[in-house]
């Protein structure tokens, strides 16, 4: 059985690479088109380069630490597992996250191009171009996994053992996972709010015109932090859940043996058979709605995902009921779709709210988009409690001891099927948006920008989607997480009335709000010196506003690499550092605490930030298709406000929470030993 998903995951990388040899076989358009290409080739290549040489010295450092406590400790041993495993997690995510940025880079300019003469054409370079990024990642995952089980086992160690032997794994990639969209996360941002303040609201000129210097910048920003970042994050969230539920399916191996424990790698396999026939199920005739496409192959996945499921649950583990607790997380992921898409997508009440808030200026666009993101929490909550309790309820109806707790593992499966899909679709967003740009600043027809155009309104809502589907899995994951943790700590019960488990909580809430406050300080920072940079080529070279001469693009590229990779380090390492003290100096009941009260508060304020920041963006491209006064009025100045405030809110500090809250179990569990 453990070769089905090492199989399953090798016959999915030779698809990968025919979709990329299909992809470099499409045309790269004009001249003009392959040297901006170049050039955001190049400046995302840089970017990764100097933060993956970052990552790579922390990660090395951290591992060190984490072998010595332990030799100190008097359990060598486990100190190098722990470091081996962590050190090969963060690679593998890091993989991923180079995986993701590498295909988006090439598939723009061939979408742009493609954009010149058909639609269905460039959609379906930009979903498999997404597909390549979504489906590589969950097989490195599942390969990377099993291949440290095998070694375990046949090292001689029991298989009820070994997954909690290879938690260093999901640690590293949490760690990595981290840095790349926090990092990300601000250079993209920092570049698109200062291209925006300049070139839009001071210069008054479109959003990608070739005249601002700071364009290169924001379309590189689009590959590190919506590709690389959220390959990351999502690699990140299939090995924590894949590892959590084998650690819990350890309770219930007296009445499954190793098919419980193995249970969630052979599901994630089969998920991965569900993506590809639905990435080859999405396509679009001429004039179609692109998310109707879009749409069509993610049901097709989800429902073979369901009848998968139903197969493999009889098969391994023979009761229903766990079909019917990972049906419940499959419905879940269908539910955050749709409350995403009615909080941010134009045609509902949220984003019509905001729009007309904006006619009468700025200060009520902003009210009424944090209201907006505030608002939100509501259905979320009640969707993830519903899933929660509901796939609880169904696994406890099994008869068995820990069935409860293996139901919610079960439902954070379902979820996560079609993890694959899902993060082709998300990549698809950064690539349209890539391929606009270059269409823009190419001079390609107005045709091509019209089909860019609306590849990229349906880009930006499945980048919504995807957050929206990231952190309800990162909240299904993280109960998975903190349940396993319980287990390994042998703590039946958090007593929140313990002042030390109290201050545990209330240091776990602090976390998440500090963390956030860095990263969204740091847009603002970095953000300031784009702004200075690009308003000191215009007051010094008056022939780029005429046209007559190029900006320096390569200025800015490197000045926001700069600030970027300065502004990561500070929250990324509060988020490690933090839970470590509590745990050593309070204990692991208050370690508990911590990961109780920060998944809960993360949760919430992720939510907020990130489904407020999609709502100010689509209010603005809803007064910009000549709505409510149209580009150039007094609304859509305000607009421009609002989106330029919620950037850095959708993403860097709210796609950053949904690692945070994972970080948090991941790192629990690895040093669990230390806390008791």
């Amino acid at each position: 059985m453990i070769s089905i998903p090492i199989i399953i995951s090798i016959l999915s990388l030779f698809f990968v690479y025919y979709l990329i040899s299909w992809i470099k076989k499409q045309d790269m358009g004009s001249e003009k088109m392959q040297e901006i290409f170049r050039a955001i080739k190049k400046g995302a290549n840089a970017f990764l380069e100097r933060q993956y040489k970052a990552i790579g010295l922390m990660t090395v450092i951290l591992a060190l630490i984490f072998f010595v406590i332990y030799s100190l400790a008097g359990n060598w041993l486990y100190g190098l597992q722990l470091s081996l495993a962590f050190i090969f997690g963060a690679f593998c995510s890091a993989l991923s996250g180079l995986i993701g940025m590498w295909i988006a880079v090439r598939a723009n300019v061939r979408t742009a191009s493609a954009s010149q003469t058909s639609f269905s054409r460039a959609l379906t370079i930009a979903l498999r171009g997404g597909a390549v990024s979504g489906i590589a990642i969950v097989a490195i995952s599942l390969i990377g996994i099993t291949f440290l089980f095998l070694i375990y086992t046949f090292l001689g160690y029991e298989p009820t053992k070994v997954p909690s032997l290879i938690i260093g794994f999901g640690f590293g990639a949490s760690l990595v996972a981290l840095f790349a969209q926090l990092g990300g996360g601000i250079y993209t941002k920092a570049a698109d709010v200062g291209a925006d303040l300049v070139g839009k609201i001071e210069k008054g000129i479109p959003e990608d015109d070739p005249r601002n210097p700071a364009v290169i910048a924001d379309l590189v920003g689009d590959n590190v932090g919506d590709c690389a970042g959220r390959g990351a994050d999502l690699f990140e969230s299939t090995a924590a859940e894949n590892i959590g539920a084998m650690i819990l399916g350890v309770a219930l191996f007296p009445h499954f043996g190793i098919k419980g424990i193995l249970f969630p790698l052979v599901l994630r396999a089969f998920g991965l058979i569900a993506s590809i026939i639905g990435v080859l199920m999405a396509r679009a005739k001429e004039g179609d709605n692109p998310l109707r496409a879009l749409n069509k192959g993610y049901f097709v996945t989800t429902l073979l995902a369901a009848v998968a499921f139903y197969f493999l649950t009889l098969q391994l583990l023979g009761n229903i009921w766990f079909f019917y607790a990972g049906l419940v997380g499959l419905l879940t992921s269908i539910a955050f779709v749709y409350i995403t898409q009615y909080y941010t997508e134009v045609k509902y009440r949220p984003v019509q709210e905001i729009a007309k808030a904006s006619q009468t200026g700025h200060a009520t666009n902003i009210i009424s988009g944090f209201s907006v993101g505030l608002e939100c929490t509501g259905l979320t909550v009640i969707t993830i409690s519903l899933a929660l309790i509901t796939a609880f309820k169904l696994g406890s109806m099994t008869g068995f001891s820990g069935g409860g707790l293996y139901g919610t593992a079960v439902a954070t499966m379902g979820m996560l099927a079609t993890a694959a899909y899902i993060l082709a679709m998300d990549t698809f967003g950064p690539i349209t948006d890539n391929a606009g740009g270059i269409v823009e600043m190419s001079g390609a027809s107005e045709q091509a920008r019209k089909i860019t155009d609306k590849l990229d309104t349906a880009g930006n809502t499945t980048k919504a989607l995807t957050k929206g589907y990231a952190m309800g899995s990162a909240a299904l994951a993280a109960f998975l997480l903190f349940s396993a943790y319980l287990k390994e700590a042998n703590l039946e019960i958090v007593n929140l009335a313990k002042v030390e488990v109290f201050i545990g909580g209330l240091i776990g809430a602090m976390l998440v709000f500090f963390f956030s406050a860095f990263a969204i300080r740091a847009v603002g920072k970095a953000a300031s010196k784009i702004v200075e940079e690009v308003r000191q080529q215009f007051r010094e070279n008056p022939g780029i506003m005429a046209g007559t001469s190029k900006p320096d693009y390569a200025r800015c590229v490197d000045i926001t690499t700069k600030a970027a990779l300065k502004q990561m380090v500070l929250p990324g390492l509060l988020a490690v550092i933090v839970p470590i003290i509590v745990g050593v100096v309070l204990r692991a009941e208050a370690e508990a605490g911590l990961i109780m009260v920060g998944t809960i508060v993360g949760v919430l304020l992720s939510t907020v930030l990130n489904n407020a920041g999609a709502a100010w963006d689509n209010a603005k491209k809803f007064i910009e298709a000549g709505n409510l006064g149209g580009k150039g009025s007094p609304a859509h100045a305000a607009s421009i406000t609002g989106d330029t405030v919620g950037d850095p809110f959708k993403d860097t500090a709210g796609p950053s929470l949904h690692v945070l809250v994972k970080l948090l179990g991941t790192l629990s569990l690895a040093l669990v030993a230390l806390f008791i």
